[in-house]
């Protein structure tokens, strides 16, 4: 009898619990989204020609493959699309990278305005071809338009129309693109070690990553500003199994390809990595809730309450959502023999991991090789980093860029995000405590998916946007 009432009390408990967060998200008004692009056709055609011009010079990056001739044409390009960028700043080309420097009236917060030029290979058959640069329905079309060249556009067209104003920047100003980015290559350190060379420890670093999101999360109307302010770490393991081998008509049990299977099963039907609500993620979920319908605001916006739930449900519901909150393991390769009648002496299979701040690279790590020994696989680490550090969102650095988002685009919300993908803005962390990942672009969710994919594009009406941005970041930051 007494277990009968404490389940009664229990229950009653959290009845009270549920109808707390009910009251209070029913007398916490809804927000809206207001802000909405601002058609300005002169302008737009203007950049949107240009970032035509950039997308239609193909700078494809491969691993271990120089193609520093192949940027040092796009670099040209560049001279000529923005003649007083390069008549007025200093410039540093460094094997296909860039690194520009505008000198200002102080150098005590020395600002990084950064992208890359290179892009990932176009495969498949484009609506318009993927070097074509085509401005057509409202949108310029191809590789690069979405991820990254708009934004190398944009700071340079923002520093190109400063100069033309003749305008001084109160502190240094410096544009940094590298041409490595997308195969993780050593471009963008050795831009950083240029400016450790020089003694410079910049103030605030925006790069990529963020963006202004259209519709976030399903259910969500109107435009999001989502501000990268935590960069997830990134692993690659390679697990290996082995055997005698034999001919594929006499096979034994557990061969090598049969041991690294039920490893995955096993991975994938038990799912072992911890799921937490990092600060930043039950930030940013409390920043977008209020903008959602009443289930989004109840849920999301009493996480004090629902968040065991919502570890539960997010994973099982959301590829997006469990990235979010737990390191992702992804089995990306395989090899095994090289002929269909032979059993493999070894079998091999790559495993791509992003880290997360609560099981990072050492404890992720772990738990894969201690599951490992189960099935008499080795594990072999073949590249590591850590999560980055947090950007602290009560910092200047971050108040200043919120603050230029609020001029430039009123209206719009503005939300810290956790980047699960990689970017060249980590590279900087060893020398800037501000390393911020926001590109001012608007992105559909299919534009989304298009960036790697088939038919990349942007909008031209969100170009004006991103210019006037960079120009504002260059001007608060006195």
């Amino acid at each position: 009898m007494l277990i009968v009432y404490l389940i009664i009390a229990v229950l009653a408990v959290l009845l009270l619990l549920v109808l707390i967060a009910v009251v209070k998200t029913v007398l916490t008004p809804a927000k809206k989204s207001e802000w909405r692009p601002v058609p300005d056709p002169e302008r737009e055609q203007l950049y949107a020609q240009k970032l035509s011009e950039m997308i239609r010079c193909e700078t494809v990056s491969y691993k271990d493959v120089d193609r520093r001739e192949k940027f040092l044409e796009f670099h040209r390009l560049l001279e000529i699309l923005f003649p007083l960028v390069h008549s007025k700043l200093e410039k540093t080309e460094i094997d296909g990278n860039l690194l520009y420097f505008w000198k200002g009236k102080s150098s005590e917060k020395p600002l990084v305005l950064m992208s890359h030029q290179d892009v990932v290979p176009a495969e498949g058959e484009w609506i318009h071809g993927p070097f074509s640069g085509d401005i057509a329905d409202g949108k310029v079309w191809g590789r690069g338009s979405g991820d990254i060249k708009c934004n190398v556009m944009g700071f340079f067209q923002a520093v190109e129309e400063l100069i033309a104003e003749g305008y001084e920047p109160d502190q240094d100003v410096y544009l940094s693109s590298s041409c490595t980015e997308e195969v993780g290559g050593d471009g963008c350190p050795k831009l950083v070690n240029e400016l450790k060379r020089r003694g410079v420890r910049p103030y605030l670093v925006c790069d990529e990553g963020g963006a202004i999101v259209e519709s976030p999360l399903k259910g969500m109307d109107g435009y999001y500003a989502m501000v990268g302010i935590l960069e997830k770490g990134m692993g690659n393991l390679k697990l290996s199994a082995k055997s005698n081998g034999g001919h594929s008509s006499t096979p034994s049990k557990n061969s090598p390809i049969a041991r690294l299977s039920k490893f995955v099963c096993d991975f994938e039907k038990h799912q072992p990595m911890a799921i937490e609500f990092e600060p930043e993620v039950k930030e940013m979920f409390k920043k977008l809730s209020a903008y959602g319908p009443f289930h989004y605001r109840l849920l999301f916006g009493n996480l004090w309450l629902f968040a065991p739930l919502l570890k539960k449900l997010l994973p099982a519901i959301s590829p997006d959502a469990a990235a979010l909150l737990r390191t992702t393991v992804a089995f990306t390769m395989q090899t095994g023999s090289e002929a269909s009648n032979v059993i493999p002496q070894e079998a091999t299979l790559t495993v791509n991991l992003r880290y997360i701040p609560h099981q990072g690279l050492e404890a992720s790590n772990a738990v894969i090789s201690e599951m490992a020994k189960k099935y008499d696989v080795d594990v072999e680490v073949l590249s590591a980093y850590d999560a980055m550090p947090p950007v602290n969102t009560g910092s200047d650095a971050y108040h200043l860029v919120e603050s230029v988002i609020g001029e430039v685009f009123p209206g719009l919300p503005v939300c810290p995000y956790v980047m699960t993908g990689g970017t060249d803005a980590r590279f900087y962390q060893e020398i800037c405590d501000a390393c911020i990942r926001f590109g001012p672009v608007t992105y559909s969710p299919d534009q989304m998916i298009s960036m790697h994919g088939l038919n990349e594009n942007i909008d031209c009406s969100s170009l004006t946007g991103a210019v006037d941005f960079y120009k504002t970041v260059i001007r608060y930051n006195t």
